[in-house]
């Protein structure tokens, strides 16, 4: 299609529908054509970067965003956009000067206070970092809901205190940071831990009240203090070396009986996807099942673990029956983890999540983790030859 000033603005709005339903190839195929119709518009060349970005274009996706932010230097968002690039492909000095040049624009901006505070908590500057994660509540696609209910906890003592800690975010989220829960308990509160159903059985052994999560936070008893369950370790001043160690969580006794015999003697679960409807399903999975053929060729005996296994309570009594653990960046990472299984992550080079930090092997939230990084863009055969050779160090007969 031709593009003219009558039709430019449809088609500026249907590259933006192809690059939100993840058809990328002829999104960033639309935005060249609307940058090349209309080469003046910074709105453009800023989504059809972004585009390229998630392709793995980098240098021509970088070209576009300068451009973006020379043709409007004045624009908050062309700074963030820039910044987000530079932090996705690790560059993480240059991120942080263009965010800083945002906030100079923007000083609220809840995006690029989220964005900046990522990058020092993936840096492991976790006091830098707390503070700015904070801005998450203010961004929907975040899934940290503002919620209405008076005297929210920032720190204050608990002593005697009713305190409710509501979920947000992940499943893998809730547990990684449900460790806090029983911290907060034996600093004297009444801790009431709400969670989805999924989780209320496993949760159930923190040693604290667990209920499930309802539309109405105001429908619970009234708390004297409330507080999202991911702002916990900033308002403690929660460092690297203060973290409270794993395992925090266990199989309950039911489900170990239920399962018992599930796994053979000497099996590996895999996990070489995780759920679709995350936004960074197409670079944390692997390409397929077979990517991990090589594992089994090595004598493993694999179980694929992204098949439904009732709850995660149900889930944790199969893990805790596995030699081993190998897994792309999901929820079943932090549960085994939780759980002190031993447990190897891939972990995509694009995209990496801040919760496994820059450029390690080992992770302090999990000491059973071990760490296997994409060393470029979509190469996965060289962490899986590692895991492999790993697992014939470790494993081999």
């Amino acid at each position: 299609m031709r593009l003219t000033q009558d039709n430019i603005h449809a088609e500026f709005m249907r590259a933006g529908a192809l690059q939100q339903a993840g058809r990328l190839a002829e999104a960033a195929e639309l935005w060249g054509e609307i940058v090349a119709a209309a080469p003046q518009s910074p709105e453009a060349r800023a989504n059809y970067g972004g585009t390229l970005a998630e392709l793995g274009a980098f240098g021509p996706a970088e070209a576009e965003l300068r451009q973006a932010v020379a043709m409007k230097p004045e624009a908050a968002w062309a700074h963030y956009h820039l910044g987000r690039l530079l932090q996705l492909t690790r560059r993480w000095a240059e991120a942080e000067a263009a965010y800083g040049v945002a906030l100079g624009l923007a000083p609220r901006d809840p995006k690029t206070r989220l964005a900046l505070g990522q990058l020092y908590l993936t840096l492991g500057d976790y006091a830098r970092g707390w503070p700015l994660y904070e801005a998450r509540i203010e961004v929907p696609s975040q899934n940290a809901p503002a919620l209405t209910l008076p005297n929210p906890w920032r720190g204050e003592p608990l002593a005697g205190k009713r305190l409710l800690i509501w979920p947000e975010q992940g499943f893998g989220d809730q547990i990684q940071f449900a460790r806090f829960a029983p911290v907060l308990q034996a600093m004297g509160a009444e801790v009431t831990l709400a969670a989805p159903p999924e989780l209320i059985a496993l949760f159930a052994g923190l040693g604290v009240t667990v209920v499930e999560q309802t539309p109405r936070p105001g429908a619970l008893p009234p708390p004297d203090h409330w507080t999202l369950l991911l702002s916990i370790p900033g308002h403690l001043g929660t460092t690297l070396e203060t973290l409270p160690p794993a395992p925090h969580l266990a199989a309950p006794a039911d489900r170990r009986a239920r399962w018992a015999g599930h796994a053979p003697k000497g099996s590996v679960g895999v996990a070489w996807r995780g759920r679709a409807s995350h936004g960074n399903d197409a670079h944390r999975s692997l390409p397929s099942r077979t990517a991990l053929d090589p594992l089994a060729a090595a004598g493993a005996k694999l179980i694929d673990l992204t098949e439904p296994i009732g709850d995660f309570a149900d889930l944790a009594a199969v893990l805790e029956q596995l030699d081993l653990v190998v897994t792309v960046d999901t929820a079943l990472a932090h549960l085994a983890g939780a759980l002190g299984k031993p447990c190897w992550v891939l972990l995509p080079w694009f995209r990496t999540d801040w919760r496994w930090l820059a450029d390690r092997g080992d992770s302090p939230w999990y000491p059973s983790v071990r760490l296997f990084r994409q060393p470029s863009f979509g190469d996965w055969e060289t962490p899986i030859q590692a895991v492999t050779a790993a697992y014939g160090a470790q494993f081999g007969s």
